[in-house]
């Protein structure tokens, strides 16, 4: 396995099948009396917070708490943080204490990669969001919700709607899917589509309703309206009714076909209630698989060991 996770772009195809077959296993005690394993028993975990955040929390604290691993909750807010207190400074004071494990969340794009390569703690550095760069976690449960529904991914066909522009969701969705060989299309409108999109490994389009008929999947994303500081469409009601998910809409997709969502949603916006909680809606099935895919990332992060082949594999492919 590789030595950090900070992108999706450093995994490749095997290590991926790796992750995802490993969750599937860690799902299996969720459903267990004792939902405990004695795996990482005496490593330490720290949640490095800097940003607000509910499921992807949780989801690592749960993850870390069953495989018996020492778990410390880092919040930015009425911590040394809030007194100007440094990111190197931070890292230094968790890595004394011992830290395995440092997931980190932060609003500047790049926090994670500078905190893995400045060497400022001797553990695994994993990303869980930083910016509007990248949240490779997110990626691979969203991969394996999918493949538990749709099996293979290698031709299916994905589209991501919305807030490309802001969203860590859709980058990372963007590479592992190709490297697992999904067709991935996103729509949005062509302000919420970033510069140099023409790079990334899939197509675009603006119209959602061209990509109802053949999609496997759509990923519907959240309008991130903290961090929209122009006009990017001209009101919430017209966003929603060219890009929002309806219940129409959702008639005109594939019967095998599944909706997705990240969270939090923007119910009435993104996409409306009676689609959000509909039987084909599997939003709070990967907040389940979360859990168990970030099981199998601690798991073979901090009990494996790095391999130069894959890291050089890694290096050579396209980063977004």
């Amino acid at each position: 396995m590789i030595k950090h996770l900070l992108s999706a772009g450093d995994l490749n195809r095997t290590n991926t099948i790796s992750i995802l077959d490993t969750a599937e296993e860690m799902l299996s005690i969720a459903s267990r009396p004792i939902k405990k394993l004695p795996t990482l028993r005496g490593r330490t975990v720290v949640n490095l917070f800097f940003e607000d955040s509910t499921r992807t929390r949780i989801s690592f604290e749960a993850a870390a708490k069953r495989l018996s691993a020492d778990v410390i909750t880092f919040s930015a807010k009425g911590s040394s943080v809030s007194k100007g207190e440094s990111l190197k400074d931070t890292a230094l004071t968790l890595q004394a204490m011992g830290a395995d494990a440092v997931i980190v969340r932060h609003h500047h794009s790049g926090a994670p990669h500078r905190l893995a390569h400045a060497r400022w703690t001797k553990g695994v550095v994993i990303n869980a969001g930083d910016g509007t760069h990248e949240h490779p976690t997110q990626a691979l449960l969203d991969a394996f919700t999918m493949r538990r529904h749709l099996g293979d991914l290698a031709g299916k066909n994905v589209t991501i709607v919305g807030d490309v522009l802001h969203s860590r969701v859709a980058r990372s969705n963007a590479l592992l899917l190709h490297t697992l060989g999904a067709n991935v299309t996103l729509v949005a409108p062509p302000t919420l589509l970033p510069v140099g999109i023409e790079k990334w490994p899939v197509s675009t389009s603006y119209k959602l309703d061209d990509s109802l008929e053949e999609a496997d999947a759509v990923m519907m994303l959240r309008v991130q309206q903290e961090r929209m500081n122009d006009a990017f469409f001209p009101s919430a009601r017209e966003y929603s009714r060219r890009y929002g998910l309806d219940t129409a809409r959702m008639n005109r997709l594939p019967q095998h076909a599944i909706v997705m969502h990240p969270g939090p949603m923007n119910r009435g916006m993104e996409i409306t209630a009676d689609v959000a909680d509909h039987d084909r809606s599997v939003i709070v099935e990967q907040v389940t698989n979360g859990v168990a895919v970030r099981m199998a990332v601690l798991y073979l992060l901090l009990s494996g060991t790095t391999d130069d082949t894959d890291t050089a594999d890694s290096t050579s492919k396209g980063r977004i």
